[in-house]
């Protein structure tokens, strides 16, 4: 079967764009004494660490996922949170109940670190990166869908600023961590290759059914004008799509461009040659 060039081309597309605008999910601190601190303390646990690491080969998941019992306890298995959670994995009573691990076992090393396997690769299914498994393992799938809703989006970098700040803290120091280990790029490229699957659907009002919409992102020098020609689209059609692209891209100078799914790929393929018309006409003089 020959490949079939719209798809080569969209899949490169997809991949180049996940990486520019994931850009901002970085490590916040690169410096010497973090990644010092991070090595410290998993050089003075290698015999958790390397059971950790087993649990979670043993069942396909990432090693950089030790970096979340890292940054939850320092591998303390006799910790106790402010709020009550305890252990190596800082399982609450409700988180560990669910799983079937007692409340009297959440400090016990080979239970509590199965039970995490499970609920790890049960988030995983869920989210599909696990960056967002990060977020959800701090502060619940109920905050997650809450923040997701008022985003309009299932996108980390979209929805974040609606979760707490505990838990956007929570990520951050798991990039660092990841970065102090060396798997940093590992989970970008992880949360890069999710996004190329995402759709949305939203209610299309008036009694119409509900339409598969997919994501991309815009910054200002995309005229929406342009997009709409260039897509043989009624420009207020494409505005019932994207309510407060207009001002979210004057006021942030890019914003979340949506489009049904059988549409996204049409733009996709011409998005440079759009863009290079928005510049090109928002130059030209208007002689009329």
């Amino acid at each position: 079967m020959k490949p079939n060039l719209k798809n080569i081309v969209l899949t490169g597309m997809l991949l180049c764009s996940g990486i520019m605008n994931a850009q901002f999910l970085a490590a916040s601190d690169t410096s010497e004494s973090s990644v010092r601190k991070y090595k410290s303390i998993i050089s003075s646990n290698k015999e958790i660490v390397g059971f950790i690491e087993y649990s979670l080969a043993k069942k396909g998941l990432p090693k950089h996922l030790r970096n979340l019992a890292l940054i939850e306890s320092h591998f303390n298995r006799n910790i106790t949170s402010g709020a009550g959670a305890v252990g190596v994995w800082q399982f609450m009573t409700a988180h560990a109940n669910q799983y079937g691990l007692t409340q009297q076992n959440r400090n016990d090393l080979y239970k509590s670190t199965k039970t995490a396997v499970i609920s790890l690769t049960n988030l995983y299914k869920k989210y599909n990166n696990w960056i967002t498994v990060v977020a959800a393992y701090n502060c619940g799938e109920g905050n997650i869908a809450k923040a997701m809703a008022a985003a309009n989006s299932s996108q980390y970098h979209v929805f974040y600023k609606f979760l707490p700040e505990e838990t956007i803290n929570h990520v951050k120091k798991y990039l660092n961590a990841c970065y102090a280990t060396g798997e940093l790029q590992s989970v970008l490229s992880n949360y890069n290759s999710s996004r190329m699957n995402t759709v949305f659907f939203v209610n299309g009002g008036s009694g119409k059914k509900n339409e598969q919409l997919a994501e991309t992102d815009i910054n200002a020098g995309f005229n929406l004008n342009i997009i709409a020609d260039e897509l043989d689209l009624d420009i207020t059609r494409l505005l019932s799509w994207n309510p407060g692209i207009s001002e979210e891209l004057q006021n942030k100078g890019q914003g979340i461009l949506y489009l049904p799914k059988d549409i996204m790929p049409d733009f996709l393929l011409k998005k440079t040659k759009i863009l290079s018309r928005s510049v090109k006409e928002s130059h030209t003089p208007n002689t009329k």
